[in-house]
């Protein structure tokens, strides 16, 4: 595929406009440093508080094993009617700094012999997350309790990411295939990931009916009826710039492409964007705007409150 001129080519995409229903966030936060946002946990709550967000989204721990509690979310939802917190969980890749990591497993990036069968390679770009066979039923049944305890502490659901790790596996010895079978469950990578996060779902849900369910990234899912059914919103990272640069064309439109779907469904997107330029900070919002997203403009260590839609 051509790539348009970076210059011009995220300004070549057709809007998908969105429209929102009544029960959609206007705005919303994504914090998961919450120890760097605020010195100490009744600070972070009290900042949280007055934020003015509409949903808000948190690791499940304020700094290391020092977790949110029941009364802790009910503070930061009770002064603004309708708000959510939604709990951060990555199902799509292991992290050695989680409660369920077994030191035995490796460190340093480099895996043991007593690793598990579904413990991959780490990844490169984010030290001490390991890629995973997230279709492995010994790795599910070590997440399903993650989403147990944030359900239990209080959280309004859960915020899923790595939900694009099938996209590692598409990716062959030397080419890129879309809907790539996976040899283990006879069925492809994607279905795979859609049938966990349905896992998932009916899990927080058997503790809350009511709990909202987001995917991070992995937009290419929701052609699948039962994944779109089951989520309430869909998060994307970058959509429109990384850093200082602006995304070729063909990204930005196969994403809104996909997000159609979301549209017609009538169920919001969080679009998260980090451009490094006051310039591409401006851009990000009125083509976040345009399109009918609810945007969030801030730092990719997620230390901050940063700039949302009103």
């Amino acid at each position: 595929m051509k790539f348009l001129p970076l210059s011009v080519a995220v300004l070549a995409f057709m809007p998908a406009h969105f429209t929102r229903a009544e029960s959609c966030p206007v705005s919303f936060a994504y914090i998961l440093q919450a120890d760097s946002f605020a010195k100490t946990k009744s600070a972070a709550v009290a900042q949280l508080k007055e934020s003015g967000r509409d949903w808000i989204v948190l690791d499940t721990a304020f700094a290391g094993d020092t977790t949110w509690e029941q009364a802790d979310l009910d503070a930061i939802r009770g002064s603004k009617a309708g708000r959510k917190v939604v709990a951060y969980i990555s199902i799509g890749e292991a992290e050695d700094y989680r409660p369920y990591w077994q030191s035995e497993w490796g460190s340093n990036g480099n895996r043991t012999a007593s690793a598990p069968a579904w413990l991959g390679i780490e990844n490169p770009e984010w030290k001490g997350n390991y890629q995973v066979k997230y279709w492995n039923a010994d790795w599910q049944k070590l997440m399903l309790p993650a989403i147990d305890d944030a359900m239990a502490h209080g959280f309004d659901g859960v915020y899923l990411d790595v939900v694009d790790g099938f996209e590692t596996y598409e990716q062959g010895a030397d080419d890129y295939l879309d809907d790539r079978m996976n040899p283990e469950t006879k069925q492809t990578y994607r279905r795979d990931m859609v049938d966990w996060v349905k896992a998932i779902a009916a899990r927080a849900r058997a503790k809350n009916p009511a709990a909202l369910v987001i995917p991070q990234n992995g937009s290419q899912l929701v052609v699948h009826k039962d994944f779109i059914e089951v989520i309430n919103a869909q998060g994307i990272e970058d959509l429109f710039t990384n850093g200082k640069k602006l995304q070729p064309a063909s990204h930005t439109d196969e994403i809104l492409g996909n997000l159609k779907l979301m549209a017609s469904a009538k169920k919001p997107v969080l679009l998260i964007e980090y451009p490094k330029t006051p310039e591409r900070q401006a851009l990000s919002k009125k083509l976040a705007k345009e399109n009918g997203l609810v945007w969030l403009v801030t730092d990719r260590q997620l230390k901050t409150l940063g700039e949302s839609s009103k």
